[in-house]
């Protein structure tokens, strides 16, 4: 795990943990003694590429330091129905308060992994990334990037605050692309900050503008066609890095990474998902 993502899963933790257990488990303290021990096993029911035992791990430490973890599977492995992630062995009643959290966390970054591993194998043999977006649900927006990477994927931003990318609705309000542009170099020349410069483009006219103002680090294509997007690689001529974005499908993603385009971003692989399938059960 990337050392900034860090405070985000902590976090993320913690709200589970009050969302789910609030003032105590009272199932599992009504009938559970306080003593008694047990293990359980993460098995896979099936198949696509698991992700998030890292989280869970720490899911299973944060309720109890003392819980035995033994993992048999790495994250971002392909799997299949009847394969075991990993036995935990520990307190029953700390099992069972984690039992929920980690699976919910479990089946929807496995399915986040799952469904970029479809889309990245599409590419295969072009030099073409797809990236994931902003488009996650709120408050899990880093174990979908996580996610996003052990199915193959790359991260886009993780956020307003690590990368500066002129939209459509910037560039109108800023009076076009060439003040959005010399306005974004003087803001970070103006605060010593040194973070990465996008800017959308909606024409061909408006490549120039880019580099009329000075050129950026990567442009992106808003809802060019095919044909638009290699004219627009050939005009852009590598003096920065491309991305297409805009109702690109898993059916028309080879298409546009076949014009030589860098980057190609998909909402898709965070908010048009299917959770994995997985349980916990008790085991010997």
């Amino acid at each position: 795990m990337k050392t900034e993502y860090k405070p985000y899963v902590d976090a993320l933790i913690e709200l589970a943990i009050r969302e789910d257990i609030g003032d105590g488990d009272h199932t599992s303290l009504c009938c559970i003694p306080a003593d008694e021990r047990g293990r359980m096993r993460l098995l896979c029911k099936q198949e696509g590429i698991i992700a998030g035992i890292e989280i869970a791990r720490l899911v299973l430490e944060r309720l109890d330091p003392t819980v035995e973890f033994d993992q048999r599977i790495a994250d971002g492995t392909r799997v299949r129905p009847g394969d075991v992630a990993f036995y935990v062995s520990g307190a029953l009643r700390s099992l069972l308060q984690a039992e929920r959290i980690l699976l919910n966390i479990m089946q929807r970054m496995s399915g986040v992994a799952t469904q970029t591993a479809v889309y990245v194998a599409r590419l295969e043999g072009l030099h073409t990334k797809v990236l994931d977006t902003r488009k996650t649900t709120p408050g899990m927006r880093v174990l979908d990037k996580m996610a996003v990477k052990l199915g193959g994927g790359e991260n886009h931003r993780m956020g307003l605050f690590d990368m500066i990318l002129l939209k459509d609705n910037h560039i109108d309000f800023a009076g076009g692309i060439v003040p959005a542009i010399r306005g974004a170099k003087q803001y970070l020349r103006e605060r010593d900050k040194n973070i990465p410069i996008e800017c959308e483009v909606r024409t061909f006219e408006d490549i120039d503008l880019v580099f009329e103002a000075g050129g950026v680090d990567r442009i992106m294509f808003d809802n060019f066609s095919p044909e638009m997007t290699r004219k627009a690689v050939e005009k852009v001529a590598g003096r920065c890095e491309t991305e297409s974005s805009g109702g690109i499908t898993l059916d028309t993603l080879r298409t546009y990474a076949e014009t030589g385009v860098d980057f190609i971003s998909v909402g898709a692989l965070t908010h048009q998902i299917r959770s994995l399938d997985m349980s916990l059960k008790a085991c010997e």
